[in-house]
């Protein structure tokens, strides 16, 4: 299993029966893939689709149907449709459990950048502002560090905000952060990885409690 699935497995056992889920663009679309067995969810796309499904065979691609990340994706059983503005609506009321998200930067507060990228052409802020402030838990899930090997966990952004609000839970290719309170808290590392790489490849304070 390679590095960005992994990290989509981790964040897939975060789910729990009867979840409304939405997954963000990147690493997030292939939680879909890594559901585990026995727990059933509703996967949520802002773009208006409530019960997608695994990722299609090549074969059996709907041009029709995508999610957020124009990627293809299939239906499940019982799905719904609706208009984007009801998709923003159910966000808003509080009526999403989970967003998984990707970032380009978390704090040591938790707090995320995710919208901008330097030198690049801004569309605007998308769905993750909305995301991070009606969402009933967040996850993120994202490399540890960037092409150019900086950290992605810094003591502050240097990119915007998405939003004021904390995540919950970072998951990297190295380890599992939980957000509490206090800040950051290592509770677990990814497999092959040590305490040691995570303190090198991390530029934020953060406590450990490894089980």
């Amino acid at each position: 299993m390679d590095i960005k699935h992994r990290i989509a497995a981790r964040a897939a056992q975060e789910l729990r029966d009867g979840d409304v889920v939405n997954l963000g663009i990147g690493i997030p679309t292939l939680v879909a893939d890594h559901l585990p067995p026995g727990v059933d969810v509703y996967l949520h796309t802002e773009n208006g689709l409530l019960g997608v499904g695994p990722a299609p065979e090549e074969w059996a691609v709907d041009p029709d149907l995508v999610n957020a990340s124009k990627r293809p994706v299939t239906q499940t059983p019982g799905c719904s449709y609706f208009a984007s503005d009801q998709s923003f609506a159910m966000i808003r009321g509080g009526h999403v459990d989970v967003a998984i998200l990707g970032a380009l930067q978390v704090d040591a507060q938790g707090r995320v950048a995710n919208w901008s990228v330097p030198g690049e052409t801004v569309l605007g802020v998308g769905g993750a502002m909305d995301l991070l402030v009606g969402a009933r838990r967040v996850i993120v899930t994202m490399s540890h560090i960037t092409r150019d090997g900086q950290p992605k966990i810094v003591q502050n952004c240097s990119l915007p905000l998405t939003a004021d609000r904390p995540v919950d839970l970072v998951i990297t290719d190295l380890a599992v952060f939980r957000v509490m309170e206090t800040g950051l808290v290592l509770t677990e590392l990814m497999p092959g990885a040590t305490l040691e790489q995570v303190r090198r490849r991390t530029a934020a304070q953060f406590e450990v409690q490894l089980a």
